[in-house]
């Protein structure tokens, strides 16, 4: 089993930033390709960006959807059990709320076959 908790979510202006953090809890975790999902009102829950999971310490490749290719990034910190997603040039399109999911590999998880979800948090981002 994996808990996954986000924070960092909040209200930004356009063009600003901000850092998403998913805490994970259980064993495990550092096996576990690590994602974000985003869903807006109205509209169905869309990828965002994936890192798998690796034997270093920060973490393996990375993936990302279109709409946010170069101006956000995953990290994630095994020794702390986190994974981060910062978030720059926010645009109000980018308004959703967003998920930290956990899946046996990358492929997986950005196909929505996705064994553990967080609760969401929600980000805002006015014009």
């Amino acid at each position: 089993q994996v808990q996954l908790v986000e924070s960092g979510g909040g209200l930004v202006q356009a063009g600003g930033s901000l850092r998403l953090s998913c805490a994970a809890s259980g064993r495990a975790y550092r096996t576990y390709a690590m994602g974000w999902f985003r869903q807006a009102p109205g509209k169905e829950r869309e990828f965002v960006s994936v890192i798998s999971w690796s034997v270093s310490w920060s973490g393996g490749s990375t993936d990302y959807a279109d709409s946010v290719k170069g101006r956000f990034t995953i990290t994630r910190d095994n020794a702390k059990s986190t994974v981060y997603l910062q978030m720059n040039r926010l645009k109000p399109e980018d308004t959703a709320v967003y998920y930290c999911a956990a899946g046996r590999d990358s492929g997986r998880v950005k196909a929505d076959m996705v064994d553990f979800w967080g609760q969401g948090t929600q980000v805002t981002v006015s014009s």
